[in-house]
C-alpha cells in the first residue's frame, strides 16, 4: 500500500487554508471526531477564536483496517448551539461520517452542522463542506507515527 508521510509544516500551512475557507460559516461550536480530528480542531479553535470545543468518539479502523460498523460515543450536549463545525482529518470511505451527521441530526435537528477535513477522496459517499486536499493514497499523519 503506498503511503503519504504528513509532516506538521505542511499540517500547518493546510490548516491556515483549512480556516480561511471555514471563516465565513462563523461556527459557535467546532466538533472535533476524536482521535483523528482533534489536534486539527484544537488549531483551528485558537484560529477561530472559539472556546466552545467539543469532541465526539467514533472507532471505526482496527489498525489500518476499517472496520464494519463504527462505534460511535461520547456525544456532547449541542441542544443550544445554532451552527457547529464537524472536524476530522480526512473522509475515507465517508460511512462513518455520513453516520455521524445522520445521528447530530436526528439528536439536534436545530443545529446547522458542517463539516471541515483536511482530505478527501473522491469516491467517498458523503463530500465534506470544506476540504484542502484529495486523497488518493493512505495517509500517514505525524501525530499518529511520530511519538511512540
Amino acid at each position: 500500500m503506498e503511503k503519504l508521510y504528513y509532516s506538521y509544516e505542511i499540517f500547518k500551512d493546510d490548516t491556515q487554508t483549512l480556516v480561511d475557507k471555514c471563516r465565513d460559516f462563523k461556527p459557535e461550536v467546532l466538533l472535533a471526531v476524536a482521535r483523528g480530528g482533534l489536534t486539527l480542531s484544537h488549531l483551528m479553535a485558537q484560529a477561530l477564536d472559539i472556546r466552545n470545543l467539543f469532541s465526539i468518539n467514533c472507532v471505526s479502523y482496527d489498525k489500518d483496517k476499517q472496520i464494519s460498523a463504527p462505534n460511535i460515543f461520547n456525544i456532547p450536549d449541542l441542544t443550544d448551539a445554532k451552527k457547529v463545525l464537524i472536524i476530522d482529518d480526512i473522509v475515507d470511505s465517508g460511512k462513518t461520517m455520513k453516520e455521524i451527521i445522520k445521528i447530530l441530526k436526528e439528536k439536534f435537528p436545530k443545529v446547522e452542522f458542517k463539516l471541515a477535513t483536511i482530505f478527501y477522496k473522491k469516491t467517498a459517499v458523503i463530500k465534506p463542506d470544506y476540504y484542502v486536499k484529495n486523497a488518493d493514497v493512505w495517509i500517514d499523519f505525524f501525530w499518529e507515527v511520530d511519538v511512540k
